[in-house]
């Protein structure tokens, strides 16, 4: 057995037998271990006593008895009220059961569970539950509860048993495929756009520096006095707050390697099948990949004149772990005064600290060592003044602030379709299993995100504005705004949770969510327009 809860609030679990079930007369089976992701996910599997033997069929039998005090009787309605349905596991194939109903005024609950087991060879392969004998609850009343098991042979293969659990019709529906091909034509759209700046503005300047007189209409307008040339000598000006900002730069570039690579091992391990087992993977590859944000983080410090090279590292490697652990730790106090299996116990806490204590923080450390003396030279292509050049007045809809609002937008709109899929997935009771859909969105999320950032800055430098590194950052990070203002409108109207435990986990796990994104978005902004910043300066002569 592993948790019952209410069916509308997914992740308010809580164990089995916090109900009073009875468990049946067998008391050994072998040993089981827990892993951490089991832990942190609020799985709690204790044996149910039910003596099941391989091919062996069980005729209906009784296994336990209740006898309902107050307490036991008021537990069980409020169960049958608030919907609560339980999971098991038989052979790791996980397999649900509602645990009573309401006929009017009364509250029945189940107590017969039919077990049809198929099997190929010496496998089980297809496990289905049907609760049947509906009693009526009553103080005081004695409860009797039965089982039976019967099993078939069936045609599944052992590789495929999981595919029933899966739901083809929702996930590879045509709106899925619609969505993709909108999101195709945007980067094709944005593609064309960068690709007529960009050459548009490196023709123009070679027209210039060459006599060439033959300029289009449109460029003349212009004019040779082109505001993004005015701030050369500032464009590359350190950012200020320089250590968060590298700290943020190297935590992108690590979640970004984390996401890819969870994807791709998904698609080809299917990691979907196995109960913890992709969050595992997940904690594995982060802590791997750990000398990737050490060293990227610590290279861009290093380049824009940053002393304090260790707080930098520290921030860094802490930066992402505390924010997650923070959050979990806050929403544990709700769960522990809920009894909630997910309250995370002890031993897995001490467990996440020590992974970040003895793992990621030395592995940060070697990344940014290495960053610091193999990219750490700054190499700019224009020289900074001494003195910052004043920016002067510009419209209303230039200003960073503005920009960086509207800069989410498109992103947004190429992966919302997506975020719909995966909530559903996450907060309702579907397994997501298309990831060779998220590898594509979460590219096109990629490149949308990159032209969209250098069409913004490139806009920013006309009009003569140099602090680019801060804004180019955010405006693609506010995709992130938009996915949790979507989170809002998803809670309200795509789910019936109710009560201050899911709403907090909700709210709280889909701001750490929303963070993540932010940051992977604003990595890959930040770093296609200083490419695209670097290439106009460079491809340029300046008086």
């Amino acid at each position: 057995m592993n948790t019952v809860g209410p069916y509308h609030n997914r992740q308010e679990t809580y164990a089995y037998f916090s109900l009073p079930f009875c468990a049946g007369t067998k008391v050994t089976i072998g040993h089981y271990h827990e892993t951490l992701s089991e832990a942190l996910q609020g799985v709690e599997l204790e044996f149910s006593g039910l003596d099941i033997t391989y091919k062996d069929n069980v005729p209906a039998q009784e296994f336990c008895a209740i006898e309902l005090n107050d307490q036991s009787y008021k537990a069980l309605v409020y169960a049958v009220k608030n919907h609560y349905w339980y999971q098991m596991y038989i052979d790791d194939l996980p397999i649900w059961g509602i645990v009573g109903e309401i006929d009017g005024d009364h509250h029945y609950i189940w107590t017969h569970k039919k077990f049809d087991i198929g099997y190929n060879g010496n496998r089980i392969v297809e496990v289905n539950l049907t609760a049947e004998n509906k009693e009526r609850l009553t103080p005081n009343a004695k409860i009797a509860f039965t089982y039976e098991v019967n099993w078939k042979k069936s045609n599944i293969r052992f590789e495929d048993r999981f595919d029933k659990y899966l739901d083809p019709n929702f996930f590879q529906h045509r709106i899925h495929w619609f969505s993709i091909f909108n999101s195709f034509m945007m980067v094709i759209f944005l593609v064309g756009l960068v690709s007529m700046i960009l050459m548009r503005t490196l023709r123009k300047d070679y027209a210039r520096y060459s006599k060439d007189d033959d300029l289009d209409d449109l460029e003349k307008d212009l004019g040779d006095e082109y505001g993004w040339k005015q701030v050369h000598g500032d464009v590359f000006r350190p950012v200020p707050h320089l250590a968060l900002f590298s700290a943020l730069v190297g935590a992108g570039y690590q979640l970004t390697v984390v996401t890819l690579a969870v994807i791709i091992f998904t698609i080809f391990g299917e990691l979907y099948t196995e109960r913890g087992s992709l969050l595992s993977t997940a904690i594995f590859i982060y802590a791997a990949t750990s000398p990737v944000n050490g060293y990227f983080g610590g290279s861009l410090y290093a380049r824009m004149g940053g002393k304090l090279w260790i707080k930098q590292m520290l921030l860094s490697a802490f930066l992402l772990p505390v924010l997650v652990c923070g959050t979990a730790f806050f929403i544990n106090f709700i769960a522990m005064y809920y009894h909630a299996s997910r309250a995370i116990p002890f031993g897995s806490m001490i467990a996440v600290m020590s992974i970040c204590t003895f793992i990621i923080l030395p592995l940060t450390l070697v990344g940014t060592v290495l960053g610091r003396n193999l990219a750490g030279q700054p190499d700019y292509p224009c020289r900074i003044n001494a003195v910052p050049r004043p920016i002067p007045e510009k419209k209303w809809f230039m200003e960073p602030f503005i920009i960086i609002i509207m800069g989410g937008v498109l992103p947004f709109g190429s992966i919302f379709i997506e975020m719909y899929f995966i909530f559903t997935s996450f907060w309702a009771y579907k397994i997501y299993y298309v990831y060779g859909f998220m590898l594509l969105v979460f590219l096109i999320l990629m490149i949308v995100t990159i032209c969209v950032t250098i069409v913004c800055t490139y806009f920013l430098l006309n009009a003569e504005d140099y602090r680019w590194q801060w804004t180019s950052f955010l405006s693609a990070g506010s995709t992130a705004l938009y996915v949790y203002l979507y989170s809002f409108y998803y809670f309200l109207f795509k789910t019936k949770m109710y009560g201050l435990f899911q709403t907090t986990f909700y709210f709280g796990y889909m701001a750490l969510f929303s963070l993540a994104l932010g940051i992977i978005c604003g990595t890959v902004g930040y770093v296609g327009t200083s490419i695209f910043v670097r290439k106009i300066y460079s491809t340029v002569k300046i008086d």
